[in-house]
């Protein structure tokens, strides 16, 4: 039974219910509601901050002391005990004080509830309802405190203090409690305007010369009536502005989940590429770029997976490339696309490198070690296992977005991305497990990489015309 904590089994108000808002994807919704639920504590926090500075400025100022009504009979009909009465009339002598305790300790549990659950529609509506019933009671109690007639409370330059209400609901970030408070207030000080007309003794409350208004207790219609458009308005104001930027957040927030997820289906690098771009990407749109590439596959897999059940087949795969991927990105690698169960990965052409050949070495040196883990986590789990090839190769390509209007995709093109591909499937027939070809070993060795070259020899690679020099990386 804990609903009335949480807020979540209660019945949406009307208006309030976020299901008539527009709809949203519900993780889209979440990341919104959580928002709202931080500006929410923020509120809280702002209003303990406000009740600390309305504290500290009645206590250390001076106030003129009023004079305790005397005829204050009239609050209660007779028959009511003593006690009673003299208690609220000693809280209406000094209102201050204690509308400051309601309202910190309305604030404190609002607070509290915001940190333990979602505060529901109506919660948000009585907290509305408290801060500018406990404004109003303040304003309305200055002319029993100071012994004066009631009109005397509309020339207070408190009513001020309804625009930080107003103000403190635009940090939850939804429209409908700015204009809600503000309309809350409007019809506050038309009741207090409403009671001081019909509460003069003279029977003769208004007055058109603003200087009697000023120096007596009369009221000037015209003077409220703009007290109440003002508060009106800048109501409205705030809740286009919040509706309008609240659209912007719901695009921001929309834009930001969907850059998360192609950093799931592309490289950060692509990623950022794409969505950081000045203008829409266009097909054929590219530049060259020196660059390394590198193809990693699983030998025998295809044979492999006839024996195994689809589940395992798919759980060999995500495990291989939950080990693979990794290694290559650590080393500067840009995972460019997964075929089947192959890797494509490009090193110095989303991120330009001067050291694009030597990374993507060192990346197929870790793949190869990362590899040998792999076999004996597997083989010791008593799972079967496919064995790694890796082929690597650099040179002149052309990187850039391929395909039509309806469907993009980043990759790189060139001679040498054939070459890696090539090379990788040669290792079956060179018996080893990682090949380059000789001139990007010696650039790799230019720049910065320590590894040997125990084997080096022209071979026939199919697919190129003329012999290779190779050189086995493992």
């Amino acid at each position: 039974m804990n609903w009335w904590i949480t807020g979540r089994a209660t019945m949406p108000l009307p208006f309030f219910d976020s299901s008539r808002r527009a709809h949203l994807p519900p993780r889209v919704e979440r990341a919104l509601l959580a928002e709202q639920d931080r500006g929410e504590r923020i509120i809280g926090w702002v209003q303990l901050g406000i009740v600390a500075l309305f504290a500290t400025l009645y206590f250390v100022s001076r106030p003129a002391e009023g004079q305790m009504p005397d005829a204050g009979h009239w609050i209660f009909s007779a028959g009511v005990p003593e006690w009673l009465r003299m208690v609220v009339l000693h809280i209406a002598g000094r209102p201050v004080p204690w509308a400051l305790a309601v309202y910190f300790a309305v604030t404190v549990v609002r607070l509290v509830w915001s940190y333990r659950g979602r505060l529901p529609p109506w919660a948000l509506l009585a907290s509305i309802l408290i801060d500018v019933t406990l404004l109003m009671g303040l304003i309305w109690s200055f002319h029993i405190q100071y012994g004066q007639p009631a009109a005397f409370y509309l020339k207070a330059p408190t009513v001020l203090y309804v625009f930080i209400f107003i103000g403190l609901r635009a940090l939850r970030f939804d429209e409908r409690y700015v204009l809600a408070t503000g309309l809350v207030a409007a019809a506050g000080w038309v009741v207090l305007v409403v009671y001081a007309a019909l509460s003069d003794p003279s029977g003769m409350p208004a007055t058109r010369n603003y200087i009697e208004y000023m120096t007596s207790p009369k009221i000037l219609f015209g003077a409220e009536i703009d007290k109440i458009v003002t508060i009106i308005v800048v109501s409205l104001l705030l809740w286009l502005a919040i509706r309008n930027a609240r659209r912007l957040l719901q695009r921001a927030v929309v834009e930001g989940e969907a850059a998360q997820d192609l950093k799931r289906f592309f490289s950060p690098a692509i990623a950022a590429r794409i969505t950081g771009a000045d203008e829409p990407i266009q097909s054929g749109e590219g530049r060259l770029c020196e660059a390394a590439a590198l193809f990693v596959d699983l030998r025998g897999f295809t044979a492999l997976t006839r024996s195994l059940p689809p589940s395992e087949t798919v759980a060999l795969l995500a495990d291989y490339q939950a080990r693979m991927v990794p290694v290559i990105q650590a080393h500067g690698g840009t995972i460019d696309k997964f075929l089947g169960d192959g890797i494509m990965a490009s090193f110095g052409c989303t991120q330009p490198s001067d050291t694009y050949a030597r990374d993507a070495l060192v990346a197929a040196d870790a793949v190869i070690a990362a590899a040998h883990d792999w076999y004996t986590a597997r083989e010791a789990a008593g799972r079967p296992v496919a064995r790694v090839g890796v082929g690597v190769a650099s040179g002149r390509m052309l990187f850039g977005a391929v395909g039509d209007a309806s469907r993009l995709e980043y990759t790189v093109i060139g001679d040498a991305v054939n070459l890696a591909a090539k090379l990788e499937k040669h290792t079956k027939a060179e018996g080893v497990q990682a090949l380059t070809d000789g001139p990007t070993f010696d650039l790799a060795v230019m720049q910065g990489y320590e590894g040997t070259a125990p084997v080096r020899r022209l071979a026939t690679v199919a697919g190129v015309d003329t012999p290779v020099e190779v050189v086995v990386l493992a």
